[in-house]
C-alpha cells in the first residue's frame, strides 16, 4: 500500500463492486478499516465483504442501492454515517460509458450517461460534502477521467458527462478546502476492467491496481487532481492547446 501514515479508518465506497473501487478498499482493508459499501448486486457486494473481512477490515456494512436513484441518496448515505459513526474518507466509483452511437441520435441514451456519470454524482458529492464541511474534515475522491479534458467525435457524450463533473468539483474544492476538506478527482485514462474489455487495448493502460496505489498516495499527498498514469497530465496539457481547427479534423 502506497505510504499513508494515517490511513482513514471509516470508509465509505459508492459503486463498491467497480474493479478500481473494489482495489482501493483492499489495500485499506489490513489496517482494520471499517467499510460501508454501496453498489446494485448484492451477490457481488456479499463477496467484496467476504474479501475485505478476510484481509483484515474490522467491519464491512452493505448496502443495495441503485445511485442513478438520487432520491434515496440522503436515506443511503444518512445509514452510512450513522453505521461508521464518522465518514473519514469516501469514494465515488459508479459510472458507465455508455452507446456514443445510440447517444448522438437518441437522447433518453444520452440522457442516461448524463444522469449516471454526472447528474447522480452531483446529488452525491452536495450532501457528502456539506456533511464534511459542517465536520471540517474528511476526503472525497471521485473518478472521473480525461476524457472530459477535450470532446472527441467518438465519446462527446461520455466526455461531457466527465467536463461537467470536473468543472463541479473545482467549484466545490475550492468552496470546501478552506474548512479543512480535501476533494480529490481522479482522472484515469483507459484501465482495464470489465466495463471496457469490448474495447481495443491502448497505449498507456493502467490496471485496477495501479489506479488504486495512485489514488491512495494521492489522497496521502492531499492533491487536488489526479492523473492516472501520470504521464497523462502532460500529455493532456498539450492535447488542450491544440487549436479547435485543427483538433476537429483529427480522427479521434
Amino acid at each position: 500500500m502506497p505510504d499513508i501514515q494515517q490511513p482513514p479508518s471509516r470508509v465509505l465506497v459508492l459503486g463498491a463492486t467497480s474493479a478500481i473501487a473494489m482495489e482501493v478498499a483492499r489495500l485499506l482493508a489490513p489496517s482494520g478499516t471499517r467499510f460501508f459499501l454501496v453498489a446494485r448486486n448484492p451477490q457481488k457486494l456479499q463477496s467484496v465483504r467476504a474479501d475485505l473481512l478476510t484481509l483484515g477490515a474490522q467491519s464491512v456494512g452493505i448496502c443495495t442501492a441503485d445511485l442513478r436513484d438520487t432520491d434515496a441518496h440522503a436515506r443511503v448515505l444518512s445509514r452510512a454515517a450513522a453505521v461508521l459513526g464518522t465518514i473519514e474518507f469516501a469514494l465515488i466509483a459508479h459510472g458507465i460509458l455508455g452507446d456514443q452511437r445510440k447517444a448522438q441520435s437518441d437522447y433518453p441514451a444520452a440522457e442516461d450517461i448524463l444522469r449516471t456519470n454526472f447528474l447522480s454524482v452531483v446529488s452525491l458529492v452536495i450532501w457528502l460534502t456539506d456533511y464534511f464541511e459542517h465536520s471540517r474534515q474528511g476526503t472525497l475522491a471521485v473518478i472521473s477521467s480525461v476524457a472530459g479534458d477535450r470532446g472527441r467525435a467518438s465519446n462527446y457524450v461520455y466526455a461531457s458527462s466527465k467536463a461537467g463533473l470536473n468543472i463541479f468539483l473545482e467549484g466545490v474544492r475550492n468552496r470546501v478546502g478552506r474548512h479543512g476538506v480535501h476533494v480529490l478527482t481522479i482522472l484515469p485514462g483507459f484501465v482495464l476492467t470489465p466495463m471496457t474489455e469490448h474495447l481495443p487495448h491502448r497505449m498507456l493502460a493502467a490496471t485496477p491496481s495501479e489506479v488504486a496505489r495512485r489514488i491512495l498516495a494521492a489522497v496521502a499527498r492531499r492533491e487536488d487532481v489526479a492523473y492516472i498514469p501520470g504521464i497523462l497530465a502532460i500529455i493532456m496539457f498539450f492535447v488542450r492547446l491544440i487549436p479547435r481547427r485543427i483538433f476537429k479534423s483529427m480522427n479521434l
